[in-house]
């Protein structure tokens, strides 16, 4: 696996392989890599000549500051991982090296995606993910480029960003990975406390449970049976839960037979907040 750190260096090393007509396939994360991240490169792998993992903590993207200084970094083991599943190119760069001078987010305006559910609570998220995302595709270029479902709205968030940008990479929405107890796999899960971390799967449950519920009834009324669960729950307080379309993210009411639609749901475990998300059946 060959690692870089400066931009050149990674853009004069992928020019050569595009001029011998390979396919890049690319994988942003930012560490403390867990099978889900795994699950992405393997599926890259598949459909590439060459795959791309990026490691790097975007301080743009933490709206509190803290969670940026507590964030794992743990490299020696994810340089591990990738070899195990054999990662053709690793960028590694610093913060000056992405930011310079200027550790600052552009501008996005993603047709109102942002300001949905995560867009509520955490300011300027979204906006850090757009900078960080298009810098990082103006680098490596890719063909294809991979995402988890957990991160649903970031990830119709980033599909939104390379339309309007005319970007020429095709967007790859990939499974939720989970644990055997059912809780979403994420960097953050290792922060989590004995007895948060064996409270956390009735996240899971829960949405599971909703999503029978919402097969006869509407969505006001699961959303109040799920505010109802985690406020009887000693470990878990749960931040929001919506029911929305998978298109606009909106919170929906009632139903319409040709729509999509998806619950989506954050919970405090402790200071640790956690995401997930399920398809709903209508």
């Amino acid at each position: 696996m060959k690692i870089f750190n400066t931009k050149q260096e990674i853009k004069d090393y992928l020019t050569s392989k595009k001029e011998e007509n390979k396919t890049i396939g690319f994988v942003p994360t930012m560490g403390a890599l867990h099978e889900g991240h795994l699950s992405l490169i393997k599926k890259a792998i598949k459909k590439n000549d060459l795959v791309v993992v990026s490691i790097f903590i975007n301080p743009t993207q933490f709206d509190n500051p803290e969670d940026l200084v507590k964030y794992p970094k743990t490299i020696e083991n994810d340089t591990k991982l990738l070899e195990s599943v054999s990662c053709d190119v690793l960028f590694l760069p610093s913060v000056k090296e992405i930011y310079a001078e200027n550790i600052a987010s552009e501008k996005f305006d993603f047709d109102g995606l942002e300001h949905q559910m995560e867009g509520k609570f955490r300011n300027g998220h979204f906006d850090g993910v757009g900078t960080i995302v298009k810098t990082l595709f103006e680098i490596v270029t890719p063909n294809r480029s991979y995402f988890g479902q957990k991160d649903f709205q970031q990830l119709q968030i980033i599909k939104k960003m390379v339309k309007k940008n005319r970007l020429p990479v095709k967007i790859k929405g990939c499974p939720i990975f989970r644990e055997k107890d059912g809780l979403a796999m994420s960097s953050r899960n290792t922060r989590l406390t004995t007895e948060h971390r064996n409270a956390a799967p009735f996240i899971y449950k829960t949405l599971k449970t909703a999503r029978k519920k919402f097969g006869t009834e509407n969505a006001v009324k699961v959303t109040e049976w799920v505010e109802n669960q985690f406020k009887k729950h000693p470990f878990l307080e749960l931040e929001y839960f919506t029911i929305a379309d998978e298109k606009t993210l909106e919170t929906i009411k009632n139903k319409e037979s040709n729509k999509k639609y998806r619950a989506f749901i954050a919970v405090f475990a402790g200071e640790i907040r956690l995401i997930d998300n399920i398809r709903l059946k209508h």
